[in-house]
């Protein structure tokens, strides 16, 4: 008998409408810019195709927003899973960009001085379980099919990393997670059998750069 094959796509949310430049983390009331709407159609259309039977999204209103037009495509509703929510940090509310922001002020270099766990912010390895936890939920969900979960870039990226046993610290430039970006873990009944990773919204990105460079951000 052949083995059942899923896939589990984490997509992560499009751009989101922040003129003030903060961290927002899991403030409430962040929601897409008409770019990151655009971007979540990109991916709905790249998943258009597909088999997928279950979505699911982190309960902030930019990973909802990102999984409607998924969701909308298959006929299906979408899921909230604490789970996928974005990592926690102590900066959130802050402007923490290269060079301004609270990285300036000495009050607060205390919280960098472990960057492992890391102690700004929620445990890398916390992250990783409730991700894993709710990628498995989501495989079983979809079983023999595919599952959308719209999630953050950390999380995501911690659990590929995670997933892959590799360690979880790592340098944020050098994460392999865009804006609207599809990381998809390929699975023979409950064993991995490989990561994917692909970006149909990489041309939006690109306009969302440029205009951030127009204006000097």
């Amino acid at each position: 008998m052949s083995g059942s094959q899923t896939i589990v796509h984490l997509l992560r949310h499009g751009e989101v409408h922040n003129p003030e430049g903060i961290l927002y983390g899991r403030i409430p009331g962040f929601g897409l810019s008409a770019l990151g709407r655009e971007m979540a159609l990109a991916a709905a259309e790249r998943l258009a195709g597909r088999d997928i039977v279950h979505v699911g999204a982190s309960p902030l209103q930019r990973a909802q927003e990102t999984a409607e037009p998924v969701a909308a495509s298959h006929r299906l509703d979408v899921t909230t899973y604490d789970g996928l929510i974005e990592a926690g940090n102590s900066f959130e509310g802050l402007r923490v960009g290269v060079g301004d922001g609270a990285l300036r002020e000495p009050k607060y270099w205390w919280r960098l001085r472990d960057p492992f766990t890391p102690s700004w912010g929620e445990a890398y390895l916390d992250i990783a379980r409730r991700m894993t936890e709710a990628v498995d939920k989501a495989r079983v969900a979809a079983e023999g099919g595919e599952a959308v979960l719209v999630s953050h870039q950390l999380p995501i990226w911690t659990a590929r990393r995670f997933a892959e046993r590799k360690r979880l610290w790592h340098d944020p430039r050098r994460r392999e997670c865009g804006l609207a970006s599809l990381t998809s873990f390929h699975y023979e009944n409950e064993t991995l059998t490989r990561i994917e990773y692909s970006e149909p919204a990489a041309h939006l990105v690109l306009k969302s750069e440029s205009a951030r460079k127009a204006k000097g951000a």
